[in-house]
């Protein structure tokens, strides 16, 4: 890898194109015109300031952001301390206590632990309109996070890709997965949950693929914040 090559590499190269300067202007004419977006306008991008770009090691790749008040905060998935936990977000701790020797359901939904060990926490889409969930798919978005996966598939090896719904699977054309390790289920909403997602043992089998490798297994435990 280049050492010039991280996160800001490949956002200011996406930054230049096109269809990235139509898609922020769609959205900051949307905040202009009143309506509510999510997450807020300074965490939109805050999966790469949080995941460590040398030790990138999984990428868990959901859908669009939390659609309700003070929910998304800009890693999937993951909400603030003092935010009520999701559904999607339960049904994940009730996948890693099936799978995980003494997880204990935390009582908080904060998941930057995970992105400090090179977990990084990735949306399809990276932006909501509030209450409506994929009310930003479409927009380009999908360009965007389209290339981030080329971007970790040509720059990485051995990385862990779990791609969680039918949005998430559809990168599935971007990885090689010769030089990585891809595992696919249903999205952990209540809607889709028990397609696969409950029983899927895809932390389990993240670290199992990591020792082989050499790498240091993600601690998937959150009893500290």
């Amino acid at each position: 890898m280049k050492k010039n090559i991280n996160w800001n590499y490949f956002l200011n190269k996406e930054k230049q194109k096109f269809y990235f300067i139509n898609l922020i202007k769609k959205i900051n004419t949307d905040i202009i015109s009143g309506k509510i977006i999510y997450p807020n306008k300074k965490n939109i991008f805050y999966v790469f300031k949080v995941t460590n770009f040398k030790n990138l090691k999984v990428v868990i790749l959901g859908q669009d952001p939390y659609h309700e008040k003070n929910q998304a905060n800009g890693l999937a998935f993951s909400v603030m301390p003092n935010i009520k936990i999701p559904a999607s977000l339960k049904n994940i701790y009730k996948a890693l206590k099936f799978d995980i020797p003494n997880f204990k359901i935390p009582k908080h939904g904060y998941l930057l632990n995970w992105s400090k060990q090179g977990v990084m926490l990735l949306n399809t889409v990276l932006t909501v309109e509030k209450g409506l969930a994929n009310s930003h798919s479409n927009i380009g978005w999908e360009k965007f996070t389209n290339n981030i996966i080329k971007f970790i598939n040509n720059n990485f090896k051995n990385i862990v890709f779990l791609l969680w719904g039918n949005n998430a699977k559809k990168k599935i054309q971007f990885i090689n997965k010769k030089k990585h390790y891809i595992l696919t289920t249903s999205h952990p909403s209540p809607f889709s949950v028990n397609k696969g997602f409950l029983y899927c043992r895809h932390f389990s089998k993240t670290n199992k693929y990591l020792i082989y490798h050499k790498y240091d297994p993600i601690n998937w435990h959150l009893n500290l914040i």
